[in-house]
């Protein structure tokens, strides 16, 4: 990876892991932004069809792991927990809402 910068102290090394970590975090956060969005666009979405889509996404994230060089196994796990988090955040979603319709 010819764009890692090359630390010459431990202090350099966790510096660059925090710059990392504000990254990763805020590419989630942006990431639930849409997910949220998207919730709007399919408001009776069958399971199915975000099954498929979960699939699609794992595929893609799967070949980016092996192009970049990340670990397949981890990018898995954690793209399935996040994914998994978000729908189950959608769904609570659309709970609240046909709550509010019928109360």
């Amino acid at each position: 990876m010819e764009w890692i910068y090359d630390c010459r102290n431990l202090n350099e090394v966790r510096e660059q892991i925090d710059r990392l970590d504000r990254a990763i975090v805020s590419l989630i956060a942006e990431r639930g932004v849409y997910v949220q969005q998207a919730a709007g666009f399919k408001p009776g979405a069958e399971p199915e069809e975000d099954g498929k889509r979960i699939d699609q996404v794992m595929r893609r994230v799967g070949r980016l792991a092996g192009e970049l060089g990340a670990d397949a196994a981890l990018t898995a796990k954690i793209y399935r927990t996040m994914i998994g988090h978000f729908v189950e955040s959608e769904r609570r979603q659309r709970l609240q809402q046909q709550e509010g319709v019928v109360s």
